[in-house]
């Protein structure tokens, strides 16, 4: 920190938490819908419910803020993919549900609004390296919980000795980001659905039995067969 910034302050009660977490909701929610670039303090300010005084308390700039709300999504994305229902994607059915919580989600949204960290990332990766490098490490979180899910579907025998892991992460993760601009700029759920089917038909050309994949993955037959 340089001469003279002021330090914002850390919450030590359970009240200062939950305003300070209200306040990291509410940018990431606006930053989502109107972009960094449209998003302001009193913007924040007045959507949070807060005052002048308790947003400079704890956030005591813009940069503070964005910086705090790039690890606030960081940590919420990592935590909606740990919900026990996905299994730490140790099967072909996690993989499966992943993909219809994404689509769901965005047919409710009516495919307005994207990925909040893959957006928070296409605003900010070139903002400063700093900046960079706490995206890289929120994108790091979600690789490894894939790799480490695809690793056990090999332990347990439901993919092939043959199957990458950190290579079929990536491709989850690019695709699913990929798929998710694409719905969200063409007002239609058609890519997302078609981006996940390509991944998750990858996924099963490495398994043991793929038939029982293509049936867990629900896909058709043709992208299995073609491995």
């Amino acid at each position: 920190m340089k001469i003279g910034e002021q330090q914002a302050a850390t919450p030590t009660t359970a009240k200062g938490r939950a305003t300070r977490a209200r306040i990291l909701d509410t940018a990431a929610d606006l930053i989502l819908r109107h972009g960094v670039a449209g998003t302001g303090l009193d913007d924040v300010r007045k959507a949070a419910g807060v005052s002048g005084s308790q947003m400079t308390h704890y956030f005591h700039d813009r940069h503070s803020l964005i910086q705090d709300v790039v690890a606030f999504q960081a940590e919420s994305t990592l935590a909606q993919h740990q919900a026990p229902e996905l299994e730490g994607f140790r099967t072909l059915s996690s993989l499966r549900l992943w993909a219809d919580l994404n689509i769901e989600r965005q047919r409710e949204r009516d495919c307005q609004g994207g990925c909040s960290f893959g957006s928070l990332a296409g605003q900010l990766a070139e903002s400063s390296p700093e900046t960079r490098a706490d995206l890289a490490e929120g994108f790091r979180k979600w690789l490894n919980l894939f790799q480490q899910g695809l690793e056990a579907m090999k332990a347990s025998g439901e993919l092939r000795a043959d199957a990458d892991p950190g290579d079929l992460a990536y491709a989850l993760l690019a695709t699913m980001q990929g798929g998710m601009l694409l719905t969200q700029t063409l007002r239609t759920i058609e890519p997302l659905e078609a981006a996940f089917g390509t991944v998750l038909a990858r996924v099963a050309s490495f398994a043991a039995d793929p038939a029982r994949a293509a049936q867990v993955l629900r896909l058709t037959p043709g992208p299995v067969a073609g491995r």
